[in-house]
């Protein structure tokens, strides 16, 4: 039944039931959706106080009853992800010796715990190969169709429990048991059998400080990752005219492939700009004793504009200026040669003015750049032609 209606500090509507099934975000895992009436509940959480139960909701929910429904996928994908979690906790602490001290419980994406690691002094560290073990006795248990028993107890009780992680209350205290496996003080939802979990899959384990954070993917979730992978992996496959289990050999000797003709293509283009070089220095004009070479490009890389500077400054009377524009910046790069008697970077410095640009270099060669429209280019390019 609805007790009270409350417009909440965001502006969002919220509204206080006398019971509810709804879950709360909290102890790591996103609180349930689903409807009251015809109104969409797209939030619940506990109040500060801890008090009262807040369903944020868009749309009107009068007063007294109310009929609710909870979504009931995105609860089961909770529960497969959270029963999963207390069971790969155990089962890592099992292979490990090393303690969950923290989760994040998601059904539409990874989920995450986070493994105290041991100091950098002691072995073994988690390894891969404990991983792996890890989930394969996890996943040995979920087909062991263990029940999963739920139950509250007294403090006094408490003491005969073999916790895997002390409760953080001290009342109303509500056992999560994993058949004669694993018991942890939890308010969460979870599957009534392992079987329900369906699969476990750990995706990948990084670093975090002395942590390990680990993600794992369960239930609904996996299945759909699977299909995701299998349909992506089939599909190359048939590109390549392989099977999806030569994948692996057949992409290592592409990427190998690859490398090498790369290199081959990189020796081709520095010899083919070698002569644009040589093209360029050809068409030189001579002005007060000096060869002057202009040349201007759309969204040249700078790294080829380098390369080819650098053979151009090795003319001596050559004084080259080497432009590019992709719409948004200009490229400069001047070239001196050594009997020309200019400064390259003086002559950068100069022209860059004109759209406030910056750049370095030495007396042979200096290049830099700055922001233009395009008619700030127009007069950009029109000064360096002026020289």
């Amino acid at each position: 039944m609805l007790v009270e209606n409350l417009t909440l500090p965001d502006g969002r509507q919220g509204v206080v039931l006398d019971q509810s099934y709804f879950y709360p975000t909290g102890g790591g895992q996103e609180h349930d959706t689903g409807e009251l009436g015809s109104a969409r509940v797209v939030d619940v959480y506990k109040d500060e106080n801890n008090l009262r139960l807040i369903h944020v909701v868009e749309g009107e929910v009068g007063l007294g009853p109310v009929k609710a429904r909870i979504d009931a996928e995105r609860r089961m994908r909770h529960m497969q992800n959270h029963t999963a979690q207390h069971l790969l906790t155990h089962c890592l602490l099992r292979q490990t010796g090393c303690e969950t001290v923290s989760a994040n419980i998601n059904g539409y994406s990874p989920s995450t715990l986070d493994v105290v690691m041991p100091a950098a002094s002691q072995t073994p560290q988690i390894s891969k190969s404990d991983l792996v073990q890890a989930e394969l006795l996890t996943n040995r248990i979920i087909y062991e169709d263990r029940p999963v028993k739920t139950y509250f107890v007294s403090p006094q009780e408490l003491k005969s429990i073999p916790l895997r992680r002390p409760p953080k209350v001290t009342e109303n205290i509500r056992i999560v048991e994993i058949d004669a496996l694993d018991y942890s003080p939890c308010g969460g939802t979870h599957v009534l059998r392992t079987g329900s979990i369906g699969l476990v899959k750990v995706l990948k384990a990084e670093r975090q400080n002395d942590k390990l954070r680990v993600y794992f993917i369960a239930g609904i979730q996996a299945l759909e990752v699977f299909h995701q992978m299998y349909d992506s992996v089939s599909g190359l496959a048939n590109q390549l005219s392989i099977s999806w289990q030569d994948i692996p050999e057949v992409i290592s000797k592409q990427v190998e492939q690859l490398g090498v003709l790369q290199k081959e293509l990189q020796l081709l283009r520095q010899a083919s700009i070698r002569t644009e070089a040589r093209e360029l220095a050809a068409s030189a004009k001579e002005h007060l004793g000096i060869k002057l070479v202009r040349a201007s490009f759309e969204a040249r890389p700078v790294g080829e504009l380098r390369v080819l500077a650098e053979e151009l400054k090795k003319l001596p009377s050559l004084v080259a200026y080497l432009t590019s524009y992709d719409e948004q910046k200009v490229s400069l790069i001047v070239t001196c040669g050594a009997a020309s008697g200019k400064d390259a970077r003086q002559l950068l410095s100069d022209h860059l003015a004109i759209i406030h640009g910056r750049g370095g270099g030495d007396a042979a060669l200096a290049q830099g750049g700055g922001v233009a429209s395009e008619e700030q280019y127009r007069t950009f390019l029109h000064q360096v032609n002026l020289g």
